[in-house]
């Protein structure tokens, strides 16, 4: 039985196939549903803002800051999806650090502030 080299070793670290172009299509359609999401906080915001509900100023400020928060969590995470797709088009084997705490930090605010405006909206 012959032990197979490790990367590095006579051969490429990784396989480019089609593994690049199936990441980079994940992170598209995971941007592309965070825009739906968005739309909904956005939505939730101006209905209140319109008054329909019983919707106070300060629940349509904090709404508000719920849409800006949306905004900039699904920015954030479009950047990070171009960026991670820049990097396996030249190869890159693993995410920087960097790249994966943003996502992650951009996930939870997205989550908190459509928690917010699903318990605020009512």
């Amino acid at each position: 039985m012959t032990v197979p080299p490790a990367p590095g070793e006579g051969r490429p670290a990784r396989d480019p196939g089609l593994q690049p172009e199936r990441t980079s299509l994940a992170w598209r359609r995971t941007v592309l549903s965070l825009l739906v999401l968005d739309l909904l906080v956005f939505r939730a915001w101006l209905l209140a803002i319109e008054g329909r509900g019983a919707h106070g100023p300060g629940i349509v400020a904090v709404l508000g800051v719920c849409a800006a928060a949306a905004v900039l969590a699904t920015a954030a995470l479009a950047t990070c999806a171009r960026v991670r797709a820049r990097e396996l088009r030249h190869g890159t084997t693993a995410p920087p650090a960097v790249v994966m705490r943003v996502a992650t930090a951009s996930f939870a605010l997205l989550g908190l502030a459509t928690i917010a405006v699903v318990v605020l909206g009512r």
